[in-house]
């Protein structure tokens, strides 16, 4: 890429220089809030354990349109696979390579300078503008959004719509737009038999052997049909664990992660209750505890989506579609204050890999999809 650069590519590539590893920030949301500052934005720096957060407001009056999004990165694993340094941004035949890139300091920059030029033509909107920055999405998720969730909501504070810049896209900028997420329920199962000589099973009682029969009717069973917004919800086992190492002694314990990744056709407590009529028809003996990442969210067809939708097609010339797939966001603890909540950020073929990239003009195109979202929202009538 030749010439000046523009600003939404300035932007990424500072913040991408910050090495802000979760969930570390590396001065990313000192760089934002002065930005903000200068455009008339009360800010609030939060605070959580360890965590980093923002929230940062234009305007008193509603409706409010919010930006989600966050600054820590995934590890960006060992330096000398990278083609070049993975804090070191370069623009190479176009395409950014960063860690960040495309999740989700690209998208961040876009926000930035979207809102930057839609107040320069609008300078008193049609309603208030936000950010909502954390550095806590790539880890454990306790001390970033959802506390600045539960901030808000202590002193009545709501966003009307909220705009996260995952990055959603799969084949070009915009052919996906995230109207939802299903939930997230994960389980830690131990079984327990007792530990023995392999020569003498009779004196022992092999777990492994035990949970083998309830494992493929857990596998094998339909939990929901899904919907029309959502497919059916899966089981799936991440890890499963027995033994002393040794190839002579029957193992004493199981132990076995597993997730659901469930719709709104199921309920968490319908999927536990299931599980433990499955553990115990097969006679096990077992501690079994579980945690919620997060329940199932759709936000249906209204002003946010059709706004989102319309900017997408004006800016790329094609259509887009709306989606439930995938992982889980940070748009799961903003979902239930009754905001409506889209995903909208750049192709995420790279997100989390070696050689994280984007197409540099993606960036801009994708600050102008932002901007017309605002034009659509928020400019005064």
């Amino acid at each position: 890429m030749s010439g000046a650069l523009s600003p939404t590519l300035e932007l990424a590539l500072e913040l991408i220089r910050r090495p802000s590893v979760t969930p570390e920030d590396a001065g990313c949301q000192a760089l934002l809030l002065e930005r903000l500052e200068r455009l008339g934005f009360r800010t609030e720096r939060l605070r959580f354990g360890a965590v980093e957060n923002f929230w940062a407001r234009r305007g008193e009056q509603g409706p409010v349109l919010a930006f989600a999004g966050h600054t820590d990165v995934v590890p960006p694993g060992p330096e000398a696979r990278w083609s070049s340094p993975p804090f070191t941004p370069e623009i190479r035949d176009g395409i950014l390579y960063g860690r960040g890139a495309a999740d989700m300091k690209g998208s961040i920059a876009a926000m930035v300078t979207a809102v930057e030029r839609f107040l320069i033509r609008h300078p008193e909107p049609a309603g208030a503008i936000a950010f909502l920055i954390t550095a806590d999405e790539e880890g454990p998720a306790v001390d970033g959004t959802v506390r600045v969730v539960e901030h808000l909501e202590a002193r009545g504070e709501k966003m009307d719509w909220c705009l996260v810049g995952e990055p959603s896209s799969e084949e070009r900028l915009g052919d996906v737009i995230k109207n939802g997420r299903r939930g997230s329920l994960g389980g830690r199962l131990v079984v327990h038999g007792v530990q023995g000589h392999v020569a003498y099973p009779h004196l022992a009682d092999n777990p492994v052997h035990r949970f083998a029969p309830a494992l493929a009717e857990l596998a094998a069973t339909t939990w929901d049909e899904g919907s029309g917004d959502f497919p059916p919800t899966t089981f799936q086992v991440s890890n499963i664990h027995a033994g002393t190492g040794a190839t002579n002694v029957i193992p004493g314990d199981l132990e076995v992660q597993f997730n659901f990744r469930f719709s709104t056709a199921v309920t968490q407590t319908e999927l536990e209750a299931r599980v433990g009529a499955i553990l115990q028809r097969h006679k096990l003996t077992y501690d079994l505890s579980w945690n919620l990442s997060g329940n199932p969210f759709l936000t249906p067809a209204g002003a946010l989506v059709e706004a989102a939708c319309a900017a997408v097609a004006d800016t790329t010339g094609e259509p887009t579609r709306l989606s439930t797939a995938g992982g889980t966001s940070d748009g799961r603890f903003i979902a239930p204050t009754g905001a409506q909540v889209v995903e909208l950020g750049p192709v995420n073929a790279s997100i989390h890999k070696v050689d994280e990239h984007v197409i540099g003009a993606d960036l801009d195109r994708l600050s102008l999809i932002y901007e017309g979202i605002l034009e659509r929202l928020l400019a005064p009538s």
